[in-house]
């Protein structure tokens, strides 16, 4: 297939980057462009996700060939990580939706930057040439919300040259991130939480406003708690409280801690009392003990719950798959803190067995429950020396509070700044071992 010289930027998002070979590098996550004294905008290079989901820079002058599956570069690809400089701007983090004024034949007109056209010219450079816009109309809430549900947008588009456009150096009070959103939509929570960090605040921002209160819950939960805090802060006092309803107890009650005081009880204040009650129970506890790790709402049956009952329950979506490994079974009530433990049951033994027993017969009583005062030592070394994937956590009175899993652990066992630099340590090299060429 013969080599494009023209493209629009959000359709080579997500492409299969090749080097000679036809190895796969990477893939495209974002476009780098810089603006000209000029007004000319010119891309420079190409943000790539690499093996590891690390974001790393390969410039222009590196890409061979761009068609329609694929970009083709020299192979030699500087696995630094890609860190933003101030004159440079991310096609689809930041100029995706931005408001724009266009000028097309005898009408000014405003509207949203959907996407931007850029072509390699006889210098070989790659400039923007035009910019896809939405011109922006009134829209009801109700209208808002079909647009989304059926991921079509309102307002009719025009091609027009970038010559024709004010506004995309301009930063803007405030900006969609809908279609910023959409081009990340196939990444795992993990990873998109890792494309916001490396966002500016105000993008931040931006993108948390975009998205649902329990897509913004799992990412919060990804996300250093320096990005927890500045979202939290930058949300109004109820849509804060739904997110946190949203979240895992656990991640939950460690973002309060991380706040001011008065700002916590205020949020603890706006969520649903059986909502707040277990966080305000963790926040009581050391967060190196068992008490402070754990969350209040693992998978609990009585003993005389049905084995179909067990699947259906650890079946659900919303359950984590540390917290699905296993059924705790304890005397009523139900809810923690619940009446006396008696054992668990592992979620690999229910699928031995027939789907009308009873949980009751099958408790695993080996199990030691570790006490809400356990230091973390402890109880690391409880998950190790067993090979369990999570562990009950009782009080004096032997009533289930909650369970610790091991990821939990691992949060609290890896350096603070572990999110930051999970990546650092992986490296793509070519075969030969020559050095990486240097970045933009």
């Amino acid at each position: 297939m013969s080599s494009l010289t023209r493209v629009f930027i959000a359709r080579i998002s997500g492409l299969t980057v090749l080097d000679p070979l036809g190895d796969q590098v990477g893939r495209v996550r974002d476009v780098v462009v810089v603006f000209a004294s000029t007004g000319a905008l010119r891309a420079i290079g190409m943000v790539i996700e690499v093996p590891g989901k690390r974001r790393v820079f390969v410039p222009m002058t590196r890409v061979t060939s761009i068609d329609a599956g694929a970009v083709i570069t020299t192979g030699l690809v500087n696995m630094r990580r890609f860190e933003q400089r101030t004159n440079e701007t991310l096609v689809l983090a930041e100029l995706l939706d931005r408001e724009v004024n266009v000028r097309d034949e005898d009408e000014v007109f405003t509207g949203l930057v959907e996407d931007l056209e850029i072509e390699q010219n006889a210098r070989r450079d790659w400039m923007a040439t035009k910019v896809f816009v939405r011109r922006s109309i009134p829209v009801s809430a109700a209208s808002k919300a079909m647009c989304r549900l059926t991921r079509r947008r309102s307002g009719t588009t025009v091609l027009v040259p970038v010559s024709d456009v004010t506004g995309l150096r301009r930063q803007p009070e405030a900006q969609s991130a809908e279609r910023l959103l959409e081009t990340y939509e196939d990444l795992r929570v993990a990873d998109l939480a890792e494309v916001i960090h490396d966002l500016t605040p105000k993008r931040r921002g931006e993108v948390a406003a975009a998205l649902d209160d329990d897509k913004l819950a799992d990412i919060m939960q990804e996300l250093p708690e320096d990005d927890q805090v500045e979202i939290m802060t930058g949300l109004d006092v109820e849509r804060a409280a739904d997110v946190l309803e949203a979240m895992e107890p656990d991640d939950a009650a460690d973002l309060l801690a991380d706040l001011p005081p008065a700002q916590a009880e205020q949020l603890l204040q706006r969520m649903a009392p059986d909502e707040a009650e277990p966080l305000r129970r963790l926040m009581e506890y050391d967060e190196n003990t068992a008490g402070g790790l754990m969350t209040t709402d693992p998978v609990v049956l009585g003993p005389e719950a049905t084995i179909a009952e067990a699947l259906a329950l650890v079946r659900r979506e919303e359950v984590a798959p540390a917290l699905a490994s296993s059924i705790f079974v304890c005397r009523p009530p139900l809810e923690t803190p619940t009446g006396r433990f008696i054992g668990v049951v592992h979620t690999q033994r229910l699928l031995r067995e027939p789907p009308a027993s009873a949980v009751g017969m099958i408790i695993d009583k080996t199990v030691e429950p570790v006490a809400d005062d356990a230091p973390l030592g402890h109880v690391t070394r409880t998950l190790a020396t067993y090979n369990l994937v999570s562990l009950p956590v009782v009080d004096d009175a032997g009533r289930l509070l909650g369970a610790v899993t091991v990821d939990d652990v691992l949060d609290h066992i890896l350096p603070e700044d572990w999110r930051e630099a999970r990546h650092e340590g992986r490296r793509y090299t070519q075969a030969s071992g020559s050095d990486a060429a240097s970045a933009s």
